[in-house]
């Protein structure tokens, strides 16, 4: 009985500190500092995995778009202007209006084909979601997905059963990401010093919602300290050895800032010594920090000189210096885990992204797993995306992160990214009269 009590305690505790760190808007306070008896890191006791050798698979069409770099102006198509609808936290209490007629926008022939393959392969995980932004059921989708998998002209099929819709003011910002690759052993040899982690052992989730009804939605991730549920480790803190019992290595990376951008892209490619092929890895989990972005925190304190703030500059300041730039990237407290893949990166919906035709966006502004229409300053990240994954920074109506593969070219492309413009959900055909526009949903301004 006392070893029941004992446990019961301790998850009284643990769900206690929860509903107390979410009723402070999901801030978590910091932990204590790791022991000083911290073990330096081990690899893991199983065994090395098998170099994975993939190839793109015929269905995914490549090279959509241009993605060598160079910046080619384009002239967004204006947004109707709308009264803004403040405190909007969802898509359907930001305000729609009608976009325009999809057969009239600048789709190619390739993009629209793209985007119907990335399309229909979601649709199983679109209607089966609920979707958060408030904007679609999961039927809703189905006269379009039966169509997207029967396969016919692309263009013509998005025109015949989607049709535009803007959200709130419609205006845009897209930046990008790529899959990169850095070079990793699968043993820790002279060079090979940074740890790749797996998922840590005593890394929870918490479902907020399964214990009160007013924190539906919410969650934090921590780990079990006595009898309290804590945050879990920061950067600073793995870096010092703080998983050195609790998660596995995968492998083992040659450059802690390759590695840090790896983390940031959310998955990539280890190029193995001696010939021995290349592991790819993806996003598990992460360690329940928030984000903070550090060319941010660059530009603000005037480190990077004009031209410089892109993802290439960033890196050559980083290199140049050391010390400084060790410091500066543990401010980012967020850390991802890792594990092992056997075929193409996977989005937050759980299937393979497509370069220059896969993006992340807000779920509860966006579908996840709708097609998506971005008129940008920028001609090579204008037309038609398929929202498949999420992340950290993506935040908020009309904010995208276009994914452009691997390979120099997406690596330039991406870390260069940042176009401005609008954006047009492509919905299901007849959503905009369903959700009324009498009901909440925001009047063109006079």
């Amino acid at each position: 009985m006392s070893g029941v009590r004992s446990r019961a305690g301790r998850l009284t505790g643990t769900i206690a500190l929860a509903l107390a760190l979410a009723a402070c808007g999901g801030r978590i306070v910091p932990p204590g500092t790791v022991a000083d008896t911290a073990e330096p890191v081990r690899p893991s006791s199983r065994p090395p995995a098998r170099p994975v050798h993939y190839l793109a698979r015929p269905d995914q069409p490549q090279n959509v778009r241009p993605s060598d770099g160079r910046i080619v102006a384009a002239t967004p198509i204006a947004a109707q202007t709308v009264y803004p609808v403040a405190g909007a936290t969802t898509a359907a209490t930001a305000g729609l209006v009608a976009g325009p007629p999809i057969a009239s926008l600048p789709i190619t022939p390739a993009q629209a084909e793209a985007a119907r393959i990335a399309f229909a392969r979601s649709c199983p995980g679109l209607m089966r979601r609920t979707d958060t932004s408030g904007l679609t059921r999961g039927a809703d989708w189905r006269p379009a997905c039966a169509a997207a998998s029967a396969g016919s002209d692309a263009r013509a099929f998005f025109a015949q059963y989607l049709e535009a819709v803007q959200v709130g003011d419609g205006r845009a910002f897209a930046t990008g990401y790529y899959e990169p690759e850095i070079r990793g052993s699968l043993e820790r040899r002279p060079g090979y010093e940074v740890p790749v982690y797996g998922r840590p052992t005593d890394l929870i989730d918490v479902d907020l919602g399964r214990f009160s009804d007013d924190l539906k939605g919410k969650k934090v991730r921590g780990r079990v300290d006595g009898s309290n549920l804590v945050p879990y480790f920061d950067r600073t803190q793995i870096e010092e050895g703080a998983l050195a019992r609790t998660a596995p290595v995968i492998a083992w990376a040659a450059d802690p800032v390759e590695m840090f951008f790896l983390q940031i892209q959310g998955s990539g490619r280890l190029r193995l010594p001696d010939g021995g092929g290349v592991l790819r890895i993806g996003y598990d989990t992460q360690n329940g920090r928030a984000y903070t972005g550090i060319g941010s925190l660059m530009r603000q304190r005037g480190l990077l000189a004009p031209g410089q703030a892109s993802m290439q500059g960033i890196v050559a300041w980083l290199r140049a210096n050391p010390d400084q730039g060790r410091a500066l990237m543990r401010e980012n407290k967020s850390f991802v885990f890792f594990r092992e893949l056997d075929g193409p990166p996977q989005g937050a919906m759980g299937y393979a992204v497509t370069g220059q035709v896969s993006a992340a966006a807000d779920p509860k502004f966006v579908p996840l797993g709708a097609p998506v229409f971005l008129s940008l300053d920028r001609a090579d990240a204008s037309g038609l995306w398929v929202a498949q994954d999420t992340g950290g920074a993506i935040k908020g109506a009309n904010r995208f992160d276009t994914f452009w593969g691997a390979g120099p070219n997406a690596e330039l492309t991406a870390g260069g990214m940042s176009g401005r413009g609008t954006a047009f959900l492509l919905l299901p055909a007849g959503t905009l009269a369903r959700l009324n526009p009498g009901a909440g949903l925001a009047p063109p301004q006079p």
